[in-house]
């Protein structure tokens, strides 16, 4: 079981490809309400280093499977993109 104290750690940079949603949402005049329209797929991800707190990871990859994150556009990890 994982220690429930928090452990400051970092994350290094990273540019990795996993499928993810986005959502949009639309009024509809019909309805006369908003409608949530979204779309799955798949491109490269740039991450910039992070350095956080908390309860330690047991299985990183599983833990954030699926996870909603913000994507650093303003401190690339690649500079070439």
């Amino acid at each position: 079981m994982a220690s429930t104290e928090f452990e400051q750690h970092t994350h290094e940079g990273v540019v990795h490809e996993h499928e993810h949603w986005h959502v949009t949402h639309n009024w509809s005049e019909t309805a006369g309400t908003f409608e949530h329209l979204a779309s799955k797929h798949s491109h490269p991800h740039d991450h910039a280093e992070l350095t956080h707190s908390h309860v330690p990871h047991v299985d990183f990859d599983s833990e954030h499977e699926g996870e909603a994150h913000i994507h650093d556009h303003d401190q690339p990890v690649d500079q070439d993109t």
